[in-house]
């Protein structure tokens, strides 16, 4: 189980939706297994070479992601810098993050929807207030997370970059205007990615319910760090 979180996460999924946990999609050694609330932020280092796989649990829930150096942080993940290595604006199997030095962060092993976003950005306050309304304005977002679990770390606010949207669906339009729309991904779906070097990796479960990009439903996610390279099977979880 995560850790107390240090930000509030109270319960918002609804009870009757379906749960799927899954298990790593990479077989090996388990080195860390986490379930992240609604809301919550989470962070973690990962190793050279262990792969992280990320669950959406409740299906269309956007895990929104950070990665540094866990070595240097000033070197993070950059989406200019991966965009334009791999000619594509979507996050696939086979994808390498790239860090603002062109440093391989982290590379997309295994991937169960066609896409992922890292042109959207994450959600905060003020953001909310501008497009949703003053109304909106107590809700808890994504920069927040960013900057409470960062805080953890010795990040502030110059350290929060362009991340990453696990499992959200940012159409690129004909015209290149963006799109916010329902999701692709369901209850359990994987994405897998391996570390190439010791990564800090931040993640906010994003508590945004004022578009689709949660199914106006956020849901936990699961996180589950493996060895590969030691593989003895697919790690089970309890449900």
């Amino acid at each position: 189980m995560i850790p107390d979180s240090p930000v509030p996460v109270p319960v918002v999924a609804d009870p009757a939706t379906p749960l799927e946990w899954s298990t790593s999609a990479v077989p090996g050694r388990l080195i860390a297994d986490d379930r992240v609330p609604s809301n919550a932020s989470w962070s973690a280092v990962v190793a050279a070479g262990d792969v992280l796989t990320i669950v959406d649990v409740g299906g269309n829930q956007s895990a929104d992601f950070l990665v540094y150096d866990a070595h240097d942080t000033a070197h993070r993940y950059s989406a200019p810098e991966t965009l334009v290595a791999q000619g594509n604006a979507y996050l696939r199997e086979g994808s390498v993050l790239l860090s603002n030095e062109s440093l391989p962060l982290m590379t997309v092993l295994v991937n169960e929807i066609d896409r992922h976003d890292t042109i959207g950005g994450a959600c905060s306050k003020e953001s909310n207030t501008l497009r949703y309304g003053h109304h909106v304005a107590f809700q808890h977002a994504c920069r927040e997370n960013f900057l409470t679990e960062g805080a953890a770390h010795g990040l502030g606010a110059r350290d929060i970059v362009s991340n990453i949207n696990w499992f959200m669906n940012v159409p690129v339009e004909a015209d290149g205007s963006l799109g916010i729309v329902d999701g692709m991904s369901a209850p359990g779906k994987r994405v897998a990615l391996r570390a190439e070097r010791d990564v800090l990796v931040i993640v906010s479960n994003c508590p945004q319910m004022n578009n689709p990009c949660n199914g106006f439903n956020p849901t936990p996610l699961h996180m589950i760090t493996v060895d590969p390279r030691q593989a003895t099977g697919i790690e089970e979880t309890t449900p």
